[in-house]
């Protein structure tokens, strides 16, 4: 579904991504995992369009979004939902609302349609009875479960996850990997979650990408991570204060 070949990119001097090489399986979840900083968000932006590389391909269903411009680059994005880090909803419209969004900028159906499929899409994450309250009005989790029913309403063929359970405590935690993995089911998108969450990230993926000084250290089942003599994924993994992975704060400023 999305391959990303030789990819480079620098901010200044700052070299973030240095020949990143992954293929991301098509109806499979796939987890980027590495320290915070790493890079694994402007990762994802590339596979949308909103950063290009300096070097390399950005290749979704076989076109080069590097390439792209205009309508065609238009027609590749429709292809992806995102549920961002802190959900992204807008204050001042309802849950049923901001679900509807998307579907009211972009498309030609009737109200009597939208309404239908937001009532789907609400009653696929458990918000069936919340579409009438603001986002001030529900808790944590649940404006978590409404962005994923926004990021579904347009039966994306791809969705990528940033971060989805940050700030949750781990009731939460796990309770949202499970929407994750229950609508993944439903639907049959691909997914792609940036996390840092280990080792809950393990139960619900089905491939896992480590990014580590901008390339992918490691990449293969939840199952081979786990047991990986790579000394970079195992400090990782434990969290081990000792190891080849430097604490921020001993990197020289220009790195970090």
């Amino acid at each position: 579904m999305i391959e990303l070949v030789g990819i480079h990119k620098g901010f200044g001097r700052q070299q973030v991504l240095k020949g990143v090489n992954l293929t991301i399986a098509r109806g499979q979840i796939t987890a980027i995992i590495g320290r915070s900083g790493g890079g694994k968000s402007v990762l994802l932006k590339h596979l949308v369009g909103l950063i290009r590389p300096d070097r390399g391909q950005v290749l979704v269903g076989g076109d080069d979004i590097g390439q792209l411009r205009g309508k065609a680059l238009d027609q590749v994005r429709e292809k992806f939902g995102v549920l961002f880090q802190g959900g992204a909803l807008f204050d001042s419209m309802t849950v049923f609302d901001n679900v509807a969004f998307p579907l009211r900028e972009k498309t030609r159906m009737g109200e009597s349609e939208i309404a239908e499929r937001v009532g789907q899409r609400l009653e696929a994450v458990g918000l069936a009875d919340m579409g009438h309250k603001f986002p001030a009005e529900i808790s944590g989790g649940m404006k978590k479960r409404a962005a994923l029913a926004r990021a579904l309403v347009q039966d994306p063929e791809i969705i990528l996850f940033d971060e989805p359970t940050t700030g949750l405590d781990p009731i939460l935690l796990n309770s949202i990997h499970r929407l994750i993995l229950d609508a993944h089911k439903r639907f049959g998108f691909t997914a792609v979650v940036v996390s840092h969450e280990i080792p809950e990230i393990f139960d619900i993926a089905q491939e896992v990408a480590m990014l580590h000084d901008g390339v992918i250290a490691e990449h293969g089942s939840p199952e081979l991570i786990m047991s990986s003599a790579n000394p970079i994924v195992r400090q990782f993994i434990t969290g081990a204060a000792d190891g080849p992975i430097r604490p921020a704060s001993e990197l020289p400023s220009r790195s970090r």
